[in-house]
């Protein structure tokens, strides 16, 4: 489709009764998706992955390896809610994902740990509401950063994180964001 850059391949999707986050949790599923991913388009493949794991580092190799051309992290954090007055999950699939800034210092933690072992790029997400919180992920280590439930709230919330932080760059006498890179990690 004309106009379309690169392909996120999420892997770890919580909110689905078959298949979803299942591809994420194993390094070699989720490298063989990756593969498969790849051999299917032309453009850029950027691989979500999963927080639901117990070493996000080694199926983030996993998916470099299989030729993923970056990374995003992360996707939600399983979670349910009960409604208690029917005494029952409130949710139809009986699980969900928890976003927002609930999960940041999850997803900063993952940040952290992948950007230092893996040579593509680390899209940072979850839980950035403003400049401060994308500067974390980009002190951590991420090359970018998404915007997903502050723009739930303000639609216009990612171009208020652009703005403020081209005034953080400019106040600190920074000319880019790369030079913040992992910043934290040094």
């Amino acid at each position: 489709m004309a106009g379309v850059g690169g392909i996120e391949g999420n892997i770890s999707c919580p909110n689905v009764s078959r298949g979803g986050m299942q591809f994420g949790t194993d390094r070699s599923t989720a490298a063989e998706v990756t593969r498969a991913v790849k051999k299917a388009t032309s453009l850029p493949v950027m691989v979500k992955l999963s927080p639901n794991v117990t070493d996000i580092v080694s199926i983030a190799q996993a998916v470099e390896k299989a030729g993923a051309d970056a990374l995003s992290l992360i996707n939600t954090v399983s979670g349910m809610a009960i409604d208690v007055k029917q005494r029952r999950p409130a949710l139809g699939n009986i699980n969900g994902g928890l976003s927002g800034p609930a999960i940041k210092p999850i997803a900063l933690l993952m940040v952290y740990r992948v950007a230092g072992c893996v040579k593509i790029p680390v899209i940072g997400c979850g839980g950035i509401m403003n400049a401060a919180d994308a500067l974390e992920f980009i002190l951590a280590g991420a090359t970018a950063i998404q915007v997903g439930t502050a723009g739930l709230a303000d639609p216009r919330a990612t171009l208020a994180v652009v703005d403020d932080l081209a005034k953080y760059l400019e106040a600190e006498g920074i000319r880019s964001v790369a030079e913040l890179r992992g910043a934290a990690r040094r």
